[in-house]
């Protein structure tokens, strides 16, 4: 069994971006980053974004609406920074507070701006094989993990459990794409999957984003397998200061010594998806020069 370290790849990421950051002429790649209310996971994610962002050479531009704010109030500020020629990059911290419209938040932002890759055009460019577009940081960081890691899918059955928007239909498109790195055979499961260990077991690479605590188990996984744990979920642990753990949604120690490679919670998907926030707002840069 091989652990893929996503802290690894990640790092050789930024590193790269860092190195192609350094040559740009002009201003540096800026990075807008709105966060509604005081959500202990948004701010912890909002400040880990800025950390990358700032050792990269990337600027960050952190925008604090307060928790009052009206859909309208909202949209106004996504407007206010589409139009603006030094923002390249915007992501709204999901998840938002209140009665506020996530997805129409999401569709706000200017497609050409939409590092988070939500937007409906730029999950349509996935479909398309259109690389103009981008695709959401997860499922592109799965991508990037699985090639950095030898894992080719060409030919191979990638089961996806979870069909969100943000990780299980991207991820499944990309893995589908007639290009180097995919050419998956793609089986997505979701809560009205019938039998559904009897569809895992079959997966050469599973990928489970279905967001519950050990929900993978070893009985659910095929021997040689290749597992890409997506969960973060918190439980409870009376041995932490904090009061609990983050855990995957893979049963990981009964699981890993079953398959080739595994990714960990927390140090697997997780950094990843940071790394390619960063490299989609390189990638946003480029395209407006």
């Amino acid at each position: 069994m091989e652990l893929i370290s996503g802290n690894e790849i990640a790092a050789t990421i930024i590193a790269e971006l860092k190195s192609e950051v350094a040559t740009f002429k002009g201003r540096a790649p800026c990075l807008a980053l709105v966060r509604v209310g005081d959500d202990p996971a948004s701010v912890s994610y909002v400040k880990k974004k800025e950390k990358t962002a700032a050792e990269i050479g990337v600027t960050s531009r952190i925008i604090l609406p307060p928790e009052t704010i009206t859909q309208t109030e909202l949209e106004a500020l996504i407007d206010d920074l589409n139009n603006d020629a030094g923002v390249d990059g915007i992501l709204v911290q999901s998840p938002l507070p209140g009665d506020l419209n996530e997805l129409a938040v999401f569709r706000r932002v200017s497609p050409e701006k939409d590092v988070d890759g939500f937007h409906t055009l730029n999950l349509g460019k996935i479909a398309q094989e259109d690389d103009t577009g981008f695709a959401s940081c997860t499922p592109a960081g799965i991508m990037e993990m699985l090639a950095r890691s030898d894992v080719d899918l060409r030919g191979k059955h990638v089961v996806v459990v979870g069909r969100s928007l943000i990780v299980g239909k991207p991820i499944a498109l990309l893995a589908l794409q007639k290009k180097a790195g995919a050419n998956g055979t793609v089986t997505i499961c979701h809560s009205a999957t019938n039998d559904l260990p009897a569809i895992t077991r079959q997966a050469d690479v599973l990928i489970a984003a279905i967001g519950r605590p050990h929900f993978v188990t070893k009985d659910m996984v095929k021997p040689g397998a290749v597992v890409i744990d997506v969960g973060i979920n918190r439980i409870p642990d009376e041995t932490r200061k904090s009061g609990y753990r983050l855990v995957g949604d893979v049963d990981f120690d009964a699981v890993a010594p079953l398959t080739s490679k595994i990714t960990p919670v927390p140090g697997g998907v997780g950094p990843m998806t940071v790394a390619m926030l960063m490299k989609n707002t390189t990638k946003a840069y480029c395209l407006s020069q």
